[in-house]
């Protein structure tokens, strides 16, 4: 049986945020650091490094998943989505993103990319979810400023707004 060369580069290619990518990353490489310093793309924040934390949270083909707990070489040819796939244009933000504003549901920052990204799928298969629900789906995502209470305050907004149709243009 051949021996897997664990520093040998491969080509990985997926889409990022509707753009087809591409760069090359060892068998190890994290797909939290392929999308940092491989991409560029900073919004995938990296914190627990095992997956507890959720501030890594990315969509891959539209699910939620850990990109700290998923190699890069595992999401070749995929659909990946990360914040900065989550406003619709250049300087307009989603619902979501602006009933996070609205309601001040960030303080640091740190771990609110990854709770967008869970929200924003939630919301999409649970269009009119409960206040129980949103709160056992937020139980995976540590925030250490906020409470919870204001996050929690804008997913039901994000949620009541989303519900009522498409956003104005």
């Amino acid at each position: 049986m051949p021996r897997l060369n664990a520093t040998a580069r491969h080509l990985v290619r997926f889409t990022l945020n509707g753009r087809p990518v591409q760069g090359e990353a060892e068998p190890r490489l994290l797909l939290t650091d392929f999308l940092r310093h491989v991409l560029g793309a900073t919004g995938t924040h990296v914190g627990c490094e095992h997956g507890v934390c959720g501030a890594c949270t990315v969509q891959v083909d539209g699910v939620p998943a850990r990109g700290c707990l998923t190699l890069a070489v595992q999401v070749e040819g995929c659909e990946i989505r990360t914040v900065e796939g989550l406003a619709p244009e250049p300087a307009r933000l989603s619902v979501l993103q602006d009933a996070f504003r609205r309601h001040h549901a960030l303080q640091c920052g740190f771990c609110t990319a990854g709770m967008l990204m869970s929200l924003d799928a939630f919301l999409r298969d649970q269009p009119r979810p409960t206040e129980a629900a949103l709160r056992d789906m937020l139980s995976g995502h540590l925030c250490r400023c906020t409470g919870y209470a204001p996050i929690l305050a804008a997913a039901l907004d994000a949620a009541e707004r989303l519900a009522e149709g498409p956003p104005d243009a």
